[in-house]
């Protein structure tokens, strides 16, 4: 308890606080979706919050704590968006059933131990590349943002300009606080609308439909390994977090199997709002970022009891906010990998056409560019290795 105090900063508690608001608004109204495709009903809606924020809560606060690394764990948004499209004809019991088989499947690939091997076999260059190709966006954002609300964007990225130079342990801090009291006092802000009120957890008993389970089930697990745990891995090795990753895909497999009947449909690594725990924004000393983890874990808890007043909080935020402070504070983390990505001169080829490729955001199969960047960047590097005799 001693060392947690003596590692406590606000920096990295915000950074928590931030991942999670991120994390929230940007991606809940994709969740809803998956959840109006099944039948939901308004209370089971708060169920998937409230198993979602437990599940994440625990997983991040728990595993950050015991590994002292920020591990940050999300919902798989793109698992999300594949549920609202491909279940419309299936039942809420037989969802349920899918979203099992896939945590299944994730949780054996984590305790077999091969996710943590292929990873290793990725050059650090190259996974650095595919992460600046899933952030780049969130970086441009900043500035397409300005285009509807230029006020607000101008003053929040000024404000960060002049803490970075006065105070830029606490940047993040002070860009949060201006977009807050910006959105309070915006003339159009409306705040009456927001229900308080506690949910409660609404259980249901999994049906297997085989063709839903492989129909469905399969491209959840691929899209979700692909999209959200491997750039979520990169994330890690990009900040010298040399975590035993397979550990990490059991657990998160683990908590979708026991938290699927409430609506916890995927739980994965986090890529976007894990850099924003992992950077230096959150605490100069990386060895001390894991409290951005373990609050992140706490602010997940309250989010989940209080599922139904937040998601009405959130839906307050302009859009431009969320994605202003989303990109701000990335900056540093899209800087260092860029610089990581290609450094190296044997390898910049490769980890540009695994930058090119990711950022293009192209699929194939169904499986993310992230996925996709990695294997052509990996060939690229296999090509100039290569012996060639005449």
């Amino acid at each position: 308890m001693s060392k947690l105090m003596s590692d406590l900063s606000v920096s990295a508690v915000v950074a928590g606080f931030i991942a999670v608001l991120i994390g929230f608004a940007s991606s809940v109204a994709i969740v809803f979706q998956a959840a109006d495709a099944v039948g939901a009903s308004e209370a089971m809606k708060i169920s998937w919050i409230m198993a979602l924020g437990l599940g994440m809560g625990a997983t991040c606060f728990f595993l950050s704590w015991w590994y002292k690394a920020p591990v940050i764990t999300a919902w798989s948004t793109p698992g999300a968006a594949l549920l609202a499209t491909s279940l419309t004809q299936a039942s809420y019991a037989e969802a349920i059933g899918v979203f099992i088989f896939a945590g299944g499947l994730a949780l054996a690939l984590g305790l077999s131990g091969l996710f943590d091997k292929l990873m290793r076999w990725i050059p650090l260059p190259i996974a650095c590349a595919m992460l600046v190709g899933v952030l780049f966006n969130f970086g441009v954002a900043i500035f397409t943002s300005m285009q509807t609300n230029l006020l607000m964007v101008s003053v929040m990225f000024a404000g960060y300009l002049i803490a970075k130079k006065l105070m830029p342990r606490y940047a993040i801090v002070f860009v949060l606080i201006i977009g807050l009291m910006m959105t309070v006092f915006a003339s159009d802000a409306d705040f009456s609308g927001i229900p308080l009120e506690l949910g409660q957890f609404y259980w249901v008993t999994p049906e297997w439909n085989m063709s839903l389970i492989l129909g469905v089930g399969i491209p959840l697990f691929i899209v979700t390994l692909t999209s959200q745990n491997i750039p979520g891995v990169a994330v890690m090795r990009s900040s010298a977090y040399d975590v035993p990753v397979s550990n990490l895909l059991s657990w998160t497999g683990g908590a979708t199997v026991l938290l699927a009947p409430l609506g916890g449909f995927a739980f994965n690594l986090a890529a976007i709002t894990a850099a924003i725990c992992s950077g230096p924004e959150s605490h100069p000393d990386e060895k001390k970022r894991y409290i951005a983890g373990m609050s992140a874990g706490i602010f997940y808890w309250l989010a989940g009891i209080a599922g139904a007043t937040l998601v009405g909080v959130f839906a307050v935020f302009p859009k431009e906010m969320i994605a202003a402070l989303a990109g701000i504070a990335l900056l540093g983390t899209i800087g260092a990998n860029l610089k990581s990505a290609f450094d190296d001169d044997s390898l910049r080829e490769p980890a540009l056409v695994t930058f090119l490729t990711t950022v293009s955001g192209v699929s194939f199969f169904g499986v993310a560019s992230a996925f996709w960047g990695i294997c052509f960047g990996v060939l690229v590097l296999v090509v100039q290795r290569m012996e060639w005799h005449k």
